[in-house]
């Protein structure tokens, strides 16, 4: 019998990550011109995001997802929204590549959905349509930003 227990004795001690808060630490909304457009609204919408981590405590960290949107309208700038949607999350017992897969892809994964609601109410809210950002594939992202590493990496220093 101590065989069985064994194992969820170990399961408690082993690698862990929760989500302890989720929380909007900053936001701006910016429209030159308000809702007011020439023409027709097509707009070309350019996005931005990154992820940054900092640590609170032992096995505390803050993750924190910024979305950069904005929308112009031929030349003009219609709107200009960013959003840092903010996690405090437990890792305990993780190797540093656990880590670094966590920050870059679990925890945006867990935030995004939070940052895109905060886009979309600001974009309403200045008046103009119903705007909802795409998915984003945080894993094929963090793949390919740890192949770009590798490549630098490879060429060595540059003088």
């Amino acid at each position: 019998m101590e065989n069985q227990t064994a194992p969820a004795a170990n399961e408690q001690t082993g690698p862990m990550l929760s989500i302890q808060s989720v929380y909007l630490k900053d936001c701006s909304y910016e429209a030159p011109k308000g809702p007011r457009i020439d023409g027709n609204w097509n707009p070309q919408i350019s996005l931005d995001i990154n992820t940054s981590a900092n640590v609170v405590a032992p096995e505390l960290n803050e993750v924190v997802l910024t979305v950069t949107v904005g929308a112009k309208q031929g030349e003009a700038t219609a709107f200009l929204v960013e959003v840092k949607q903010a996690g405090l999350f437990v890792m305990r017992g993780l190797s540093q590549d656990d880590t670094r897969r966590a920050i870059g892809t679990i925890c945006p994964n867990l935030l995004f959905p939070y940052a895109r609601v905060a886009v979309s109410q600001l974009v309403t809210q200045g008046g103009f349509p119903n705007f909802v950002l795409p998915p984003v594939d945080f894993d094929a992202l963090f793949a390919r930003g740890m192949q770009q590493a590798a490549a630098q990496a490879a060429q060595g220093p540059t003088n």
